[in-house]
């Protein structure tokens, strides 16, 4: 059976004209844990959907030997997931803000990848990206969208060679605001959200 996303909560009042947010939790979070971040944010509607990976009352975007080392292959139905979610609940015309944190900023990269198109602006938050092409970073490399890369110095989660493998890729397919945070470890705080509310700010200018 195809892995499906089967809950979300949202604020969804006027998808027609403006890009939506759509956040993706982390690994053994849910739907709950992101949209507080709103309250920081330039007032957009927003999704956040569950991941389909049931661990128990916690939940996970995919399933890997090596969760931070996950190939593409690990996440193609993962991936598909996501969008076959947004293609019923978010009209065609509506460009997607992607906000992710840790797993989630993972699966923000993929969509960025997959439908580059589709997308109006990128977060990722403590994230990581998968090993391995895809053949539609050829559109990202023409085109170099901006997105923004938030970490903290003190992040003992994500390795130093997962963190290096997402620096090298934003630097060849993106125009990346990287952003460190000295004290800061696999979270999120003001600083961070100060700066990701400035991008948006710029990027939907």
């Amino acid at each position: 059976m195809a892995l499906a996303i089967t809950k979300f909560i949202s604020n969804n009042t006027s998808l027609e004209t403006n890009p939506v947010v759509l956040f993706l939790h982390g690994y053994g979070a849910d739907e709950k844990d992101l949209p507080d971040l709103m309250s920081y944010l330039p007032e957009l509607d927003w999704f956040s959907p569950r991941a389909p990976i049931d661990l128990g009352g916690a939940y996970s975007w995919y399933q890997a030997e090596d969760l931070l080392n996950p190939l593409v292959s690990d996440l193609a139905e993962n991936t598909a997931a996501i969008w076959n979610w947004v293609d019923e609940y978010i009209p065609q015309e509506t460009k997607l803000i992607l906000i992710g944190f840790s797993q989630g900023g993972l699966m923000a990269t993929q969509l960025l990848r997959t439908r580059p198109e589709r997308i109006a602006g990128t977060v990722i938050l403590s994230g990581f990206l998968s090993v391995g092409e895809i053949e539609t970073d050829a559109k990202l490399q023409a085109n170099k969208p901006k997105v923004i890369y938030c970490r903290g110095l003190e992040d003992q989660r994500i390795s130093k060679e997962a963190i290096a493998r997402l620096n090298t890729w934003l630097q060849l397919n993106t125009k990346a605001i990287t952003k460190t945070y000295s004290g800061l470890g696999h979270s999120v705080d003001e600083r961070v959200m100060n700066d990701v509310a400035h991008y948006l700010r710029v990027q939907l200018l």
